[in-house]
């Protein structure tokens, strides 16, 4: 048995694409075949499948959000790649500013 910290969200993803809506696994297909799925592409994959609700629910969700080391510094990274500053990448990843210059404080890339 395998005891992992983090559910399987491939197979998770898959099974409700199978069941519930199976117009879309075309879509999803290029991030259901990684071999594991980062948050960012958790993040990406729900975005395809679930349109976007109200914004008080999305507000609600996005509290309940963690990322990794790993992904924190990909998210940085993707800041200077993109020339964006901490508001515009705040506002790309519905994050708080707050947490975009935290993450710069601890993880200086």
């Amino acid at each position: 048995m395998n005891h992992n910290s983090q559910p399987d969200f491939k197979k998770i993803y898959t099974d409700i694409i199978q069941k519930k809506f199976p117009e879309k696994e075309k879509a999803c297909q290029n991030i259901l075949n990684k071999k594991v799925l980062t948050e960012l592409d958790v993040i990406a994959i729900n975005n395809l499948i679930f349109a976007p609700f109200s914004e008080d629910l999305v507000k609600s969700n996005q509290r309940h959000r963690s990322y990794c080391k790993s992904t924190i510094i990909k998210i940085l990274e993707f800041q200077k790649e993109s020339g964006m500053n901490n508001t515009k990448l705040a506002r790309h990843y519905k994050l708080s500013r707050n947490t975009v210059s935290k993450w710069k404080k601890l993880f200086i890339v």
